[in-house]
């Protein structure tokens, strides 16, 4: 009598998939750190600056000469303004999100089409005269490109954008900061007043303290996600179900 000595075939074993890994603390601390950066370069750059705002063209492209390697730190300067701007607003927003969430969304919002409008369409002159002073161009040919530049409906709307970007976008989300609870009300107060005093202050070395109270309200936020644990700034990571 043959038995059935075969055995039932097993279910191979699903393999074990590695943990994704943790990156929360590496992004909520990279975004405290850019938070006030941007406003203290701009601030610093306003200071040191040889010439105020408004001035004409032939005037700054006068004044620059003297001061070429002074015009260059100062340029130099104002590159975490351009490059992190975004990043450091995003912190504010995330921070701010919750406790105040309609202020926050309203700031947001202006903020953003501000910057991401101003930064492309916005063609600066102060370049243009550090490379007509450095270069010895033409100054009437250079400042009537300028003028063109600064004239043109594209450049125009970015610069209106931007301007409203600074003024009332980063006014509510100070107030949404201070709102939120977040941070310490005086750091919200001073983001308000800080971006919305700015374009109004007299002379360049006001201007750049301006900024730079602004830059308290920007640290105020890093402050906040250095205080916050992991699990408070996000969900951790994990793959669809």
């Amino acid at each position: 009598m043959q038995t059935d000595t075969g055995t039932q075939p097993t279910q191979a074993a699903s393999p074990q998939r590695k943990p994704l890994k943790d990156l929360r603390g590496f992004w909520r601390i990279l975004l405290a750190v850019v938070a006030p950066l941007p406003m203290i370069g701009m601030g610093l750059n306003y200071i040191l600056s040889p010439v105020d705002g408004g001035t004409s063209f032939e005037d700054t492209v006068a004044t620059y000469t003297g001061h070429l390697d002074q015009v260059r730190v100062t340029q130099y300067l104002g590159v975490p303004f351009l490059v992190l701007l975004v990043p450091a607003t995003f912190a504010v927003v995330w921070v701010s999100r919750r406790g105040a969430p309609r202020l926050t969304t309203a700031g947001a919002i202006l903020a953003f089409l501000g910057q991401l409008a101003g930064f492309p369409l916005n063609q600066g002159g102060d370049l243009l005269a550090y490379m007509t002073a450095k270069n010895g161009l033409d100054v009437p040919t250079v400042a009537a490109l300028q003028k063109h530049l600064e004239e043109d409906p594209l450049a125009l709307i970015g610069g209106l954008l931007f301007i409203i970007g600074i003024v009332f976008g980063l006014l509510l989300l100070g107030l949404a900061l201070w709102r939120s609870g977040a941070a310490p009300a005086w750091m919200g107060i001073a983001l308000a007043l800080g971006g919305f005093t700015h374009p109004f202050m007299p002379g360049h070395v006001a201007s750049g303290i301006g900024l730079l109270v602004a830059a308290v309200g920007f640290a105020g936020a890093g402050v906040a996600l250095l205080r916050t644990s992991n699990d408070d700034f996000d969900l951790a990571p994990s793959r669809p179900a």
